[in-house]
């Protein structure tokens, strides 16, 4: 049986990422946003120019990530300096998307790893999303009480 290899991700991973990233959200996100946002016909389309753009055109400090079963990409990590004004440490993941049948696998908690280390970092995650918020409490993570949205609507997370 083949093992899930996580590796820093390059340009030529984009296409892949965006699929990942699409599917993920679909499993994911279905009831929490509108069908016509996850079955968008140009949803990969965009997708892929984001994940072009973070790839080529990065800000300095971007670490982006892939997890791969076989030679394709099952799951997609990316962190780097943090956004906004008032936020409470200066690095933040991004993203991190599984596929859902690789949940559970190791390959989550390797991505975060990867792209984090042992660094004081914030999120942003969906709530509801018990399994990933679940996820990143092991990973020394708690709600700091910030929200934002609705669509779906989220909750910081910090780690010290």
């Amino acid at each position: 049986m083949s093992e899930i290899v996580v590796r820093a991700a390059t340009p030529a991973d984009a296409a892949g990422m965006a699929r990942v990233h699409v599917r993920a959200w679909q499993q994911t996100y279905r009831g929490q946003m509108p069908d016509e946002v996850l079955d968008a016909p140009d949803f990969v389309e965009r997708r892929e120019r984001f994940w072009t753009r973070a790839l080529t055109d990065a800000e300095p400090g971007l670490r982006p990530a892939v997890a791969e079963l076989d030679g394709e990409i099952v799951g997609i990590a990316l962190a780097g300096p943090a956004q906004g004004e008032a936020t409470p440490h200066d690095w933040q993941l991004y993203n991190l998307y599984m596929l859902a049948e690789h949940h559970g696998s190791g390959a989550g908690q390797r991505l975060i790893d990867a792209v984090l280390e042992d660094r004081a970092s914030v999120l942003w995650v969906a709530d509801p999303n018990p399994r990933a918020q679940a996820f990143y409490r092991r990973n020394g993570f708690v709600p700091d009480g910030a929200s934002q949205g609705d669509a779906p609507r989220e909750i910081r997370m910090v780690r010290a």
